[in-house]
């Protein structure tokens, strides 16, 4: 796709959510190595507090682009493909553990002299965000958690499981059709620009999801299951302000789950964001800016 296109694509996107960025631009594309894996992010540029982005299970680094293009005049932005997600590379001994992501985290943060970041996740990466915090709150400036916690609901969180590992299918747009009536909320030109980014086509003409089918086998799962409850017990170590997002739609996080949470952290606050489910950077971005620009000016982030 042309660039022309892109910028096309993400002008509707910002239209439907009723963002007006001005210049409506799109992020660098850069490749970093960490560890002995090859990583893919997009870079906003500016020179403010950093923010390092990072998206659910089965997304990429786009999903925060309406986000990010809105803050990128007062932060340094800056979106990773977590490993086996996106235009990252995928891992060679299937290892999609939290401790491995966090691991990833650390070496992306000092590869990129992130100083003091503020890390704002949402599903996966926002589990993998607090497992970080756990270890290197006191070095972090904020956190946002966005329609995550420690404890989740699991039907919830089976039935985003089952839509990501939707085999592979004839085109685009029969892509398009499933998640139109997997996510209703979202309009179909919103969806059909994030799966742009989130499919590729085999040598035989099909089309698959980019992410690693094989994260999701049941013993994977059973073990980033494991790894998600273990650390419920540690997240008092977390000292950084901490925002907790809750889209009043989800069937991932409660709203019991999410006080539950927000009250376990030291410092933590929470946001409900209306007409969204757990994609809420997807579903509502223009609301979720808003807590997260008021939670900034509340905790003196500039």
């Amino acid at each position: 796709m042309e660039r022309a296109e892109e910028i096309a694509m993400f002008r509707t996107a910002l239209r439907i959510a009723d963002l007006h960025p001005d210049p409506i631009t799109l992020p660098d594309d850069h490749q970093v190595i960490v560890g002995s894996m090859r990583f893919h992010y997009l870079d906003w540029g500016g020179t403010g507090t950093p923010i390092l982005f990072l998206h659910g299970g089965g997304l990429t680094a786009h999903t925060w682009d309406c986000v990010a293009v809105m803050l990128r005049d007062r932060f340094r932005c800056v979106a990773l493909d977590q490993r086996g997600h996106g235009d990252s590379e995928w891992s060679p001994t299937i290892d999609y553990r939290i401790a491995a992501h966090v691991g990833d985290i650390e070496g992306f943060i000092d590869s990129m002299r992130l100083e003091r970041p503020i890390l704002v996740g949402q599903s996966m990466g926002g589990l993998n965000s607090i497992a970080y915090a756990t270890r290197h709150s006191d070095a972090m400036r904020a956190m946002v958690i966005v329609d995550v916690a420690p404890e989740i609901s699991t039907s919830g969180a089976e039935r985003i499981r089952d839509f990501a590992g939707t085999p592979e299918l004839d085109s685009p747009d029969a892509f398009l059709d499933r998640a139109t009536r997997f996510n209703p909320l979202r309009d179909p030109a919103v969806l059909r620009r994030s799966l742009h980014y989130n499919l590729r086509e085999t040598p035989a003409g099909k089309w698959v999801f980019k992410h690693d089918q094989r994260r999701r086998s049941d013993d994977a799962m059973r073990a980033f299951t494991e790894d998600r409850t273990r650390f419920a017990d540690h997240v008092s170590k977390i000292s950084c302000a901490t925002l907790v997002v809750r889209g009043a739609l989800s069937d991932v996080l409660t709203d019991d789950s999410a006080e539950k949470f927000a009250r376990s952290l030291p410092n933590g606050r929470l946001a409900r964001v209306e007409k969204s489910g757990h994609n809420v950077q997807g579903d509502n971005p223009r609301a979720l800016l808003d807590a997260m620009l008021s939670f900034f000016r509340a905790a003196g982030i500039n």
